[in-house]
Parts: C-alpha cells; structure tokens; sequence
C-alpha cells in the first residue's frame, strides 16, 4: 500500500514538473541564475509536494482498499467461533 502510494506521488510530481518545465521555456535563459539562487528553495518546494501527494494517495488507498475491513473481519470471527468451514479448512492448513 505504501509502494502504490509512493510510487503515483512520484508519477503526479514528475508529470506536473515536466508541465512546469514546459511552460517556462521562456526562462531557460536564467536557468544558471535561477538554479543558483533558488535551487534550494525549489528542492524543499518539491520535497513537501511529494509529501502531500504521498498523503492525499496513500489516504485514497486506504479508503478504496479497506472499506468493509471490520466487517470481513467480524465474518470471520463468527465463522471461526461457530467452527464452520473456514475453521476446518484452517485447522487442516495448521496441522501441515
């Protein structure tokens, strides 16, 4: 869930610095100047970016993915207390 998380943050990051860059051709230029004055600043910029995007995704997942987890997971409970299939099937796979 974290890989899936980090890795659409780093596709979303990459996708809107490629547009940026493409929309500041204007400025290539001072690219000396501006990487020289501002490089640290832009890294930090990028850097709490990509923590938010990581964030925003990894909430997202957990959301989409774990929806109804209590309740699979009272299902279950109440399958294995009432030593249905489930709980054979386990107890099969334990003795193995």
């Amino acid at each position: 869930m974290i890989a899936n998380a980090l890795f659409a943050a780093t596709v979303c990051l990459l996708a809107a610095l490629l547009y940026v860059l493409g929309e500041c051709t204007f400025l290539v230029p001072y690219r000396d100047l501006i990487f020289s004055k501002y490089f640290s600043s832009i890294v930090t910029f990028a850097g709490l970016l990509l923590i938010n995007l990581f964030a925003l995704f990894y909430l997202l997942i957990r959301t989409a993915f774990l929806k109804d987890t209590g309740q699979k997971l009272a299902h279950l409970e109440k399958e294995l207390r009432t030593g249905g299939a489930i709980s054979e099937e386990l107890a099969k796979r334990l003795e193995e």
